[in-house]
């Protein structure tokens, strides 16, 4: 394989790449202010929010020590912070950090 050749297949895979990335923006600009696309901008992120709570506290153990309580003292923590700030990365690091203090806690 040539240079010119490696060049032009690594133009070409950049190009697009960057085409099916801005896709979904284009596309979006367009039926932006459609009612549906307003419910779902607002209903969305508190539904997948909730998918990934259950999601993490279905494999928790509330019948053998510690009991789940790393898990919930983590959520509890990340709905204050959330609450506190609405600061959806600030949240999300200061579970994290409750989480896995509190796994080195309960040891």
């Amino acid at each position: 394989m040539t240079t010119t050749y490696l060049l032009a297949a690594v133009a070409v895979i950049a190009i697009v790449t960057f085409a099916l990335r801005a896709a979904p923006f284009l596309a979006l600009r367009r039926v932006a202010a459609a009612p549906i696309v307003r419910y779902l901008g607002v209903a969305m992120p508190p539904g997948i929010m909730i998918i990934l709570v259950v999601y993490s506290v279905s494999s928790v153990s509330f019948t053998t020590r510690p009991y789940g309580l790393p898990t919930l003292i983590a959520i509890a923590a990340t709905a204050s912070a959330h609450l506190w700030r609405r600061n959806a990365l600030l949240s999300i690091v200061a579970g994290t950090g409750v989480y896995i203090a509190m796994l080195h806690l309960f040891r």
